[in-house]
């Protein structure tokens, strides 16, 4: 007896959950598009994290000169981190000046925006790599240059992903180090006279910073994982199983 014929209506459903606005949403499940939904979430967590911080600072200083009240110093900082543009107003005790502007120290734009912008590009990379497998798929089976650019685009990422995480984790260190109360108290030389006592004003709030750091080290990790799921679409994989294949033919053979 045949088989009863299932009416083409009742696929549509079916083929509609697999294949949705032309692209095969199924390819998510398999390891090579599940990581790429990865990278390109946390490309976004790791530069909008660092490129959305910003933290604030402070000191107090009361001059020994019971006419002037304590003046509370509170200056804001953030991302690219260029602090020796970033000026606040110190108070003086002496004379008939009033205030004198001064400015942080150090320039940590470098690891931060090197940071941000290969998040940004690791954002559109993946993007545009996660389309190309859902939607063109047979183009990336069939032609060999596509898994090898990739191949190649995958364990440059790595690399760079391990380079800025570190270089933006010492950044974030020297940030931390020139924002400091301390450090703001050490700059005015105010407070190195006895005519005036500062203490420390607000702390900066570096959770969000410090969170941007591990980011970079996730997609670091998640690009060295993807780089074997990547290879193995590469003729170089077709190539060492094939002759690991035949090897085990020639030695069942030889028996």
């Amino acid at each position: 007896m045949s088989e009863p014929t299932v009416p083409a209506g009742d696929k549509e459903p079916g083929q509609q959950g697999r294949r949705l606005f032309g692209l095969r949403w199924g390819r998510l499940e398999e390891p090579l598009g599940f990581i790429k939904v990865l990278q390109w979430l946390f490309a976004i967590f790791a530069f909008g994290s660092c490129g959305s911080f910003s933290g604030e600072t402070g000191a107090t200083v009361k001059c020994n000169d019971d006419l002037k009240e304590m003046t509370a110093i509170s200056v804001q900082f953030g991302y690219p981190f260029r602090l020796f543009r970033i000026p606040f107003e110190m108070p003086v005790c002496e004379g008939n000046a009033t205030k004198r502007t001064l400015y942080l120290m150090g320039d940590f734009s470098a690891p931060s925006e090197f940071f941000v912008t290969l998040g940004v590009f690791s954002f559109l990379y993946s993007m545009a790599a996660l389309v190309i497998y859902l939607r063109f798929h047979s183009l990336y089976t069939e032609n060999k240059r596509l898994p090898f650019a990739d191949f190649c685009v995958s364990v440059s990422f790595t690399f760079f992903w391990l380079v800025a995480a570190a270089a933006w984790g010492k950044g974030l260190s020297d940030v931390k180090g020139a924002t400091r109360p301390s450090s703001l108290i050490a700059a005015m030389s105010v407070c190195h006279l006895k005519q005036a006592v500062c203490n420390a004003g607000a702390t900066p709030a570096m959770g969000l910073a410090n969170i941007s750091v591990l980011f970079g080290f996730i997609n670091f990790i998640l690009w060295a994982g993807n780089c074997w799921f990547v290879f193995k679409e590469t003729s170089w994989h077709a190539q060492a199983i094939n002759k690991e294949n035949s090897a085990e033919q020639g030695a069942i053979d030889k028996q």
